[in-house]
């Protein structure tokens, strides 16, 4: 299945990241839809253990108060 803003390669590989941090949200955002909930793998064309590492830090993020649960 094709999704149209798919991105084409794994985004920390591109740019040489090797530690996901939750406290680095403007990076975490990109994975986030307008409402706020995680985009799919399809959609933001990462690896699986980076998607893993991304939902996890998403999540400490929202425990910590750094990203909201919910955007209106």
């Amino acid at each position: 299945m094709y999704y149209a803003g798919a991105m084409t390669a794994d985004y920390f590989s591109q740019h040489g990241i090797k530690y996901i941090d939750y406290k680095d949200v403007d990076v975490l955002k990109r994975f986030l839809n307008p409402h706020g909930r995680i985009k799919s793998r399809l959609q933001t064309g990462l690896t699986a253990k980076h998607q893993r590492d991304v939902t996890r830090a998403i999540k400490r993020a929202r425990e910590m108060g750094l990203l909201a649960y919910i955007m209106k």
